[in-house]
């Protein structure tokens, strides 16, 4: 039994990375849906299908606690999920809980009544699903008042990511900064909201300037991790090796992974 962290792709593997070097012996079970790829330009329906079904694979390869690692799902399928799917020995958490943590300095656990916080201009740089579901500004809402937040839809990037070409992807960063600047010109924070993003942190953070803080999902979700498995230790399982799985061509995702993590990486077909 290992923790799980699920992708539409291989944008999760910068999660993997950060809870691996956090969590050092806990193993992990990767599914990347590769042969899906990108989730973010799928109607909710067709998102929570393809989710379930990968979930499933994990519970079968013995993940009693997974990490949706893919904003995408964990916008427009995870309530669903929690709400009516996910049986009460398994637990299914997302990645946009550690990021409002931050950014509203308030543990989750907090439930007072929304306040006013240090910030008051985000910009959300995410997949066009996870802009239309507004799922974060939703979240968000129940822990802070007075933010205004303007959402940039980022279409092109994990595709030009997944295939490897970062000077398109590099190119396509400062378009969509560039759009979002028009709309909101002094945001004082970004939130990178998808786990692809962070392989083009300082593509975004040129284009954003340096007086902006640029949040990254994986090592807050690291640190959310090791909080919650030490709360729930039982949830960390008995297994001692980790598993790479994807939907597509196990050769030429291994090879990508391995680029990106600067590690041999192995994947099997799922």
């Amino acid at each position: 039994m290992a923790v799980g962290i699920f992708d539409s792709g291989l944008g999760g593997l910068t999660v993997l990375d950060a809870v691996s070097r956090r969590l050092p012996d806990v193993p992990f079970v990767y599914f990347g849906d590769n042969a899906h790829a990108p989730y973010g330009v799928r109607d909710a329906d067709d998102v929570y299908n393809l989710t379930t079904a990968a979930v499933e694979r994990m519970w079968a390869a013995g993940c009693d606690l997974i990490i949706l690692a893919c904003n995408t799902a964990s916008a427009a399928a995870l309530r669903r999920m929690q709400e009516s799917w996910i049986p009460t020995d398994k637990r299914v958490l997302g990645v946009f809980v550690p990021l409002i943590e931050a950014l509203t300095e308030r543990s989750w656990g907090d439930n007072s009544p929304p306040r006013e916080v240090a910030v008051k201009h985000v910009a959300l740089f995410a997949t066009p699903a996870t802009v239309a579901s507004r799922a974060f500004q939703r979240e968000l809402a129940f822990r802070a008042i007075g933010v205004d937040v303007e959402a940039q839809a980022c279409g092109g990037v994990v595709d030009a990511i997944e295939d490897g070409d970062l000077i398109l992807a590099e190119a396509l960063v400062r378009s969509h900064v560039d759009a979002l600047k028009r709309k909101m010109p002094n945001p004082e924070a970004a939130i990178l909201g998808c786990t692809h993003y962070p392989l083009m942190h300082d593509a975004f953070q040129a284009a954003l300037g340096q007086d902006v803080e640029v949040y990254s999902q994986a090592n807050l979700v690291a640190e959310s991790l090791a909080d919650y498995l030490k709360r729930h230790p039982k949830m960390i399982g008995t297994g001692s090796e980790s598993l790479f799985l994807t939907t597509g061509d196990p050769a030429r995702v291994s090879d990508r992974a391995t680029q990106f993590l600067r590690r041999k990486i192995t994947f099997q077909q799922a």
